[in-house]
């Protein structure tokens, strides 16, 4: 019988989802909430939301873009230094590849032989640097553009849902009451999946998620109805 293998593969787009929907859902859920607090019609708290929406979600993405773009520019840049020290000190360099073999317990005539082999060619020598020594895996060449926007794609669908319940509602209570159960149950299905997606415990990452949520919200809530005087 084949054995097969399943490792997770789709840490960087996860990650991105994560980081946009936990954004989406409890920035705009906070927002709202001390909105319903404060005011009297759901067109306001509808307006701050779309405009809450719009500027979190480009802010979100700029962030994931610049965050990407960084990633790719220290990788090549580590690369281009790697190159000069193969270059101009190769002997230096065949001695801390012997170090990383060391760690794997290979003998010395063996890590001898691999360390001439792979002196052999200088690309893969220098792949071999980026992987073992530095720790650094080549970014996607669009990664900093596709972070970007999967992130604020997250952070709008997100963003959504505890507003969506202000466009079928007479006032910012109804709202509130029907955003709340909604954003809820979002917010434990999120947690569940994504802790689940990332190897930890799905029931306890699910109520996590949740309760900041609920707090953030409920803050907003109690500070708006204080400074309102409502």
């Amino acid at each position: 019988m084949d054995h097969q293998e399943n490792h997770f593969t789709g840490s960087e787009k996860v990650r991105d989802i994560v980081i946009g929907m936990s954004d989406g859902l409890t920035v705009p859920f906070a927002l709202t909430a001390g909105l319903s607090g404060a005011v009297s019609t759901n067109t306001i708290v509808i307006t701050a939301g779309i405009a809450e929406i719009i500027a979190g979600s480009i802010a979100m993405g700029l962030g994931g873009y610049l965050a990407g773009k960084t990633e790719y520019d220290h990788y090549f840049s580590e690369r281009k230094r790697e190159y000069y020290e193969v270059e101009t000190v190769p002997e230096k360099e065949k001695h801390e590849i012997e170090e990383i073999l060391e760690d794997y317990g290979i003998s010395h005539q063996v890590k001898r032989d691999f360390v001439n082999e792979l002196a052999l060619d200088k690309d893969k020598w220098v792949n071999f640097m980026m992987k073992f020594e530095l720790g650094l895996e080549e970014p996607a060449k669009n990664r900093a553009r596709n972070s970007a926007l999967m992130i604020a794609m997250a952070y709008v669908f997100g963003g959504f849902i505890p507003l969506s319940s202000y466009l079928f509602t007479p006032n910012p209570v109804q709202g509130l009451y029907y955003s709340s159960a909604v954003t809820l149950v979002a917010l434990l299905l999120f947690g569940y999946f994504k802790s689940k997606a990332t190897g930890q415990e799905p029931i306890l990452g699910a109520l996590k998620t949740t309760l900041i949520g609920a707090l953030a919200a409920a803050a907003a809530f109690l500070i708006a109805k204080l400074v309102s005087g409502n």
